[in-house]
């Protein structure tokens, strides 16, 4: 059997595979003799052997960059969206905001077609660079101020996976038939999301290769039953105000992804095109997110002249109720359906967790020296009751932890855009791979630091989320906090950044 043809058998013996080659991963194994051990290092090289990546956030070299099954950008984003999370979120259209279908509708097919153009952009830094995105960061933020970003993504990530659990948790509940609650179905997907993280990068998208599959049957399902009932539903005009704090929810939650994308393509081949790098990302980003918007937003419409439905969703506060109520004439088959979903969910989770751990590696040098399976536990302990607490008010939970991100997630993103097209020509041989871990030789990161606080200086009075209105929003212009939090980038960043490298030109 040639090599090709081992890595495609399983994720398994793709780890052993590449550990043989990988001689960053052979200093791992070949470690002192056992009594000189810590108990953590017999441990480390116990999971090496059953495949579990223990790689830290050392770049990935160029040598070992050669994973040309570039598919695979496809499947997972596919995989990570084309779910029941995205389905809840744009749910929040007519159920939160009040918006119409129609109205719905044409505000996801703009919004996510623009919005998926960010993360699918960054993920081209993945092969290109090696690096994963906090990381990268250090080479606009520098290595202190790159912390700062890290740490936000780190509880991004929990945000992320809390939505993600309250949903999966939802649904195991509706359909258990009084067996399990909520509380009980998230603590179930968060434990099958722990196992799939804790294999790491290959076991995760050899998952996303297949998880999707159990979700496009549910949607196909769902519209062969429940398609009848579908229709657009009168409601009063929505104001302008609103319709902007929706598309920014939205925008936000597709943008929010380019904090990560990049960490899921450090393997693959540094030499293939960026053009079929980003073409790959980008549909399965846009494909999913769209048909699952596009369906939440249809079946929560139309959820308050089918009394059965209406009960399910609960005023809006249980996605899974509301599917499980679609699916209730198909008896036990739909149960059985709706339990496989459930279980996909692990699908957003996984990839979120594992840049959890990345994120809080690059936080602290002392956080680097810990195996990276270590923080897969600390995220779960911490999910775990947050989650229960979230699903007691899924929606305001929904959109306080989505624009939260989303603020801070879209600046940063316009930041390393900024670096890389004015001060790096887009040219990806300007970063110089060696310096990931040299403060003397990164940049200062103060221009960096004064864009991001200057940004959130315009993006607060923007702000409208229900624990804050700010001046601006609230004289009618909506939530525009990420359009002006983008637009002080683009003008300040080139300015704080130039006056940087002419008092540090030693450095870079």
């Amino acid at each position: 059997m040639s090599n090709t043809e081992q890595l495609e058998c399983s994720p398994f013996t793709e780890l052993e595979a590449l550990d043989k080659q990988d001689p960053e991963l052979d200093h791992e194994i070949a470690s002192p003799a056992p009594a000189e051990q810590s108990l953590l290092d017999r441990a480390t090289s116990l999971l090496i052997r059953y495949g579990v990546e223990t790689n830290g956030i050392d770049p990935i070299s160029p040598s070992e960059r050669t994973d040309k099954r570039l598919y695979q950008m496809f499947f997972v984003w596919f995989s990570t969206n084309m779910n029941v999370i995205a389905f809840g979120g744009a749910a929040s259209g007519p159920a939160f905001y009040g918006i119409g279908l129609r109205d719905c509708l044409i505000i996801l097919l703009i919004v996510d077609f623009v919005a998926c153009i960010i993360p699918a952009y960054f993920a081209v830094f993945g092969p290109k660079l090696g690096m994963r995105s906090m990381v990268q960061a250090r080479y606009t933020w520098g290595y202190y101020g790159a912390m700062l970003p890290s740490a936000l993504n780190v509880f991004s990530m929990q945000g992320f996976l809390i939505i993600s659990c309250i949903i999966g948790g939802q649904l195991l509940a509706s359909v258990s038939g009084g067996l399990l609650n909520d509380t009980l179905g998230i603590v179930i997907i968060s434990l099958i999301s722990l196992v799939v993280t804790f294999f790491g990068y290959r076991v995760i998208h050899w998952y996303e290769s297949v998880a999707w599959i159990p979700n496009v049957i549910l949607f196909i399902l769902m519209l062969g039953v429940g398609g009848k009932h579908l229709a657009i539903v009168p409601t009063s005009p929505s104001s302008a105000s609103t319709i902007i704090t929706y598309s920014t929810t939205m925008a936000s939650s597709a943008i929010s992804w380019c904090t990560m994308t990049s960490d899921y393509g450090v393997y693959h081949d540094a030499k293939a095109s960026s053009l079929r790098i980003f073409s790959y990302t980008f549909a399965g980003f846009f494909f999913s997110t769209f048909i699952a918007n596009a369906l939440g937003v249809a079946f929560a419409a139309s959820a308050v002249s089918v009394p059965l439905w209406a009960a399910g969703f609960d005023n809006g506060n249980s996605v899974g109720g509301l599917v499980a109520a679609v699916m209730s004439p198909l008896a036990t088959f739909g149960k059985i359906v709706v339990v496989l979903v459930s279980l996909s969910v692990p699908s957003m989770c996984a990839p979120t967790m594992y840049t959890f751990s990345s994120s809080l590696m690059t936080i602290s040098q002392r956080f680097a020296q810990i195996p990276r399976y270590i923080f897969v536990f600390v995220s779960v302990a911490i999910l775990i009751p947050v989650a229960i607490e979230g699903a007691l008010r899924y929606y305001n939970t929904f959109t306080d932890v989505i624009n939260i991100i989303g603020y801070w997630s879209v600046v940063h993103g316009a930041l390393i855009l900024m670096e890389h097209a004015v001060f790096r020509k887009c040219d990806y041989a300007a970063y110089v791979l060696e310096d990931w871990n040299n403060p003397k030789r990164l940049p200062l990161g103060i221009a960096a630091t004064a864009t991001f606080l200057c940004a959130f200086g315009i993006i607060i009075p923007c702000m409208n989320q229900a624990w804050y209105v700010g001046p601006i929003a609230a004289a009618g212009s909506g939530d525009i906090g990420i359009i002006a939090g983008s637009c002080a980038v683009c003008i300040l960043y080139p300015v704080f950044r130039r006056i940087e490298k002419r008092f540090a030109r030693q450095r870079e």
